[in-house]
């Protein structure tokens, strides 16, 4: 098996990382920019696997794709879109294994002739689908199951029934399943009601889906405690530039408070629509120094790293790289309210703290999070149980303590693909 030996930095740093482009924001400009009628330009586009499988889901549907030249791992996207230019089925939309891309296809399909088959490799297919398929049903979409319900591959033909135009789903499952329905529900002959029948996590997801929406022309979404609304409308095509990853971000700048030194992040900014901008201020609480404004987020530490107890379910994506600090703190770091985690690539509770319990790391998860005792961890073999944000974190480990050797590296192609040149440009 491919495996990746982490060199530990050995040193403070001090570097300039630039990330790639944002794939929660690219993902959700794409599929408005695919509803808009005309051509639509995206910048710093990141190709990552979710987004390079989105763009490939959207050509089988029939769409004119132009990608240019990538740059710092990003590229300008060139997309005619239109409802009409969608092909009629029988097709199968390829989503490999994007967990994001397969239930933003699933509902952009119910837009279409259809009939359109969603699939993807066989870890996908155990993902969870079940809110976004009882929900389309409930729209009037024809949702046929291929093995399971609620799993791929699904067959999935509209139209949606003109007569709806309120649906019920949780609110404190994946916020996918939101973004899912908010982006096609401006093409719903009633715009839509999303009523939540349990309290709303990811709030920050679903407020970044709002503000790409209005970008494109439907700025009229009001996001509530109980209730989503969306009024009808249509999507115009536009010039959209997509802001730095700022998940992708927690790891270099954690590579900071992990090692001493500093790192600079251009372009994530004070003003970022992304929930996850806010993780430098967590690493502020734990001892950092903080400076984020117009150009960027610069991260330093040169005393010790405090441990924390937090509420992390609007930072979910960030609990493996904070349990990765918490390593290196002086005292316990305590993650609750993230017990959703557990279905997403991995159980990215019980696997995470499994893992570093193999480099001896006293981490113990329970059903709301995690608790992890600094530890001096020792050489281990870890996997990332197709994974990328727990082989991102392994990484963080890696840097501070040696012998760290990391199972399937490639699998950081899904959100990063040059995350590993940026671990040893580090040095």
């Amino acid at each position: 098996m491919h495996v990746y030996r982490v060199a530990p930095l050995g040193a403070p740093l001090d570097a300039v990382v630039e990330v790639p482009g944002s794939k929660s924001i690219a993902n959700r400009a794409l599929v408005c920019a695919a509803l808009a009628d005309g051509e639509s330009t995206l910048r710093g586009v990141p190709g990552g696997d979710d987004t390079e499988a989105l763009l490939d889901c959207l050509q089988v549907l029939g769409l004119h794709v132009e990608r240019g030249e990538a740059e710092a791992g990003n590229s300008v996207v060139r997309l005619v879109g239109g409802v009409a230019s969608f092909r009629r089925g029988p097709l199968t939309l390829p989503c490999r294994l994007a967990g994001t891309t397969s239930r933003f296809v699933t509902a952009l399909a119910a837009l279409g002739p259809g009939p359109y088959v969603i699939d993807g490799h066989p870890p996908l297919r155990s993902r969870p689908m079940a809110p976004l398929h009882d929900a389309l049903g409930a729209l009037g979409v024809r949702v046929h199951a291929g093995e399971g319900w609620g799993h791929l591959p699904v067959s999935v033909q509209g139209p949606i029934d003109a007569s709806v135009e309120e649906v019920s789903l949780r609110g404190d499952v994946s916020s996918q399943y939101l973004t899912a329905l908010m982006l096609i529900a401006p093409y719903c002959p009633r715009g839509l009601r999303l009523v939540l029948t349990t309290p709303l996590v990811s709030r920050p997801y679903v407020l970044i889906t709002a503000a790409v929406m209005a970008s494109f022309g439907v700025p009229d979404v009001e996001v509530g405690d109980q209730v989503i609304t969306v009024p009808s409308g249509r999507y115009t095509p536009c010039d959209y530039t997509v802001e730095p990853d700022a998940s992708s971000a927690s790891y270099p700048l954690a590579a900071a408070a992990i090692c001493g030194g500093r790192v600079h992040v251009p372009g994530l900014t004070n003003t970022s629509l992304q929930g996850d901008a806010a993780f430098c201020h967590v690493l502020a609480q734990m001892g950092c120094v903080v400076e984020q404004d117009g150009s960027g987020t610069t991260v330093s530490r040169h005393g010790e790293v405090r441990g924390i107890e937090i509420e992390m379910a609007d930072l979910s994506d960030l609990v493996p790289t904070l349990a990765a600090v918490g390593v290196f703190a002086q005292d316990p770091v305590i993650i609750r309210g993230v017990g959703f985690i557990r279905s997403k690539e991995s159980d990215r509770l019980s696997d995470l703290c499994a893992e570093l319990r193999k480099a001896g790391v006293a981490a113990t998860d329970n059903s709301d999070g995690l608790m992890v005792i600094p530890s001096t961890p020792h050489t281990a073999t870890l996997g990332t149980h197709h994974d990328h944000r727990l082989a991102m974190a392994f990484a963080l480990v890696g840097l501070g303590a040696s012998g760290i050797v990391i199972e399937d590296p490639d699998v950081v192609s899904k959100s990063w693909p040059e995350f590993w040149g940026m671990i040893e440009g580090l040095r």
